[in-house]
């Protein structure tokens, strides 16, 4: 082996800790009859192990650092006998490589543990945050059951167009005195995309439309309870399915829900 690939090989570093079966040594040991600069690198790497097991608190004595010197002077020969090992102090290296890839397993383990208590804590507050938005919805709705099932409120049905959606129905909750009016817009179905519900206050004779609101948004809006105000006194309401932003006038083919206001 060359010079170059003996270094690349990491026989030295096998060499210093005295971990290379006998054939090994004999190879490392011609290699550095053949280059004697290869002591240099011994040197190098004796001197980096032990300045680890310095660093990790091992102790060298002054006899193990004049036992290296004496190790790594002149040039080493095949007729050399090959250096005794300090075991002590190779355990204190590889008690030290141990406490390395201990230390490194615990922050690992640790910053895994930190991140699931993050993760638990934004959960955590996820879920807090939904339960007081229920819980403030829940009071509201509440609230507003009470409200409209007083004698303010007076109750209007307001069936489906059998010609256009049999199946509708709303409710309007209306308080003539306060001239405003909650409609209860369940049962009526999802509007198609780019299309809205629009109430209209209706008088009869003539048939005399006036819009009062927009359901908007209301495939967001869970409890399907929508507030309208400024009431003209009605004679009925009426629901219709116009453009997004509303109309004018009633598209009455788009008719869904319709009922009078009793006296």
């Amino acid at each position: 082996m060359t010079k170059e690939e003996i270094i690349a090989s990491g026989l030295l570093e096998l060499y210093v800790t005295g971990s290379l079966p006998q054939e090994d040594i004999a190879l490392v040991e011609a290699a550095i009859t053949s280059h004697p600069d290869l002591v240099s690198e011994i040197e190098q790497i004796e001197k980096a192990l032990m300045e680890l097991s310095e660093a990790t608190g091992g102790q060298v004595s002054d006899t193990v650092w004049t036992e290296i010197q004496n190790r790594t002077e002149g040039v080493r020969t095949l007729s050399q006998t090959p250096p005794k090992r300090n075991w002590s102090s190779l355990s204190g290296w590889a008690a030290a490589i141990l406490c390395f890839l201990g230390l490194f397993w615990m922050m690992k383990n640790n910053n895994d543990l930190k991140e699931q208590l993050r993760y638990s804590d934004a959960q955590n507050r996820s879920l807090k945050e939904q339960v007081d938005i229920q819980g403030v919805e829940l009071a509201e709705t509440t609230e507003l059951l009470e409200m409209v099932r007083s004698r303010d409120f007076k109750a209007v049905t307001l069936p489906g167009n059998v010609a256009v959606s049999p199946e509708s129905y709303v409710t309007v909750y209306y308080n003539e005195t306060q001239d405003i009016a909650y409609i209860d817009a369940k049962g009526l179905p999802t509007p198609p995309e780019g299309k809205v519900y629009q109430v209209w206050s209706l008088k009869m004779e003539p048939l005399t439309p006036s819009s009062i609101g927009l359901l908007s948004d209301f495939e967001g809006t869970d409890s399907k309870f929508f507030k309208v105000e400024n009431i003209p006194t009605p004679e009925a309401f009426g629901i219709t399915l116009e453009p997004e932003g509303g109309s004018e006038s009633p598209t009455l083919d788009q008719l869904y829900a319709l009922g009078t206001v009793a006296p």
